[in-house]
């Protein structure tokens, strides 16, 4: 079974669930040349965002701390601290600012 990431209307597989670690992202190249960070919840939960802080431009949202606030999923940009919420990629520091949020799947 592969985690699998919507884009441009079809599925593209990323990786098998084992290899995320929970609260932990990993980086995945798309096939457009962007970067994806993808995220795995202590539930189990998969969460794919664009990997590029929009704040510094850095590919390293898969390198942040992945948390909680109000009840929603955010992973805070190692860099400046931004936090950004998983399901919709919405900057929870500055609502002006998001980066992309990903549909994700396990399939075959």
């Amino acid at each position: 079974m592969m985690l699998q990431l919507h884009l441009d209307d079809d599925w593209f597989p990323v990786c098998e669930p084992s290899r995320l670690t929970p609260g932990r992202g990993m980086a995945v190249l798309l096939p457009d040349g962007r970067q994806a960070a993808v995220f795995l919840d202590r539930s189990g939960r998969a969460y794919a965002i664009g990997n590029r802080d929009p704040f510094t431009g850095a590919q390293v949202l898969s390198r942040g701390l992945v948390g909680r606030a109000d009840g929603r999923p955010f992973v805070a940009s190692p860099l400046l601290k931004q936090r950004f919420d998983l399901e919709t990629g919405r900057c929870l520091d500055d609502e002006s600012v998001s980066v992309p949020a990903y549909p994700v799947r396990a399939g075959g």
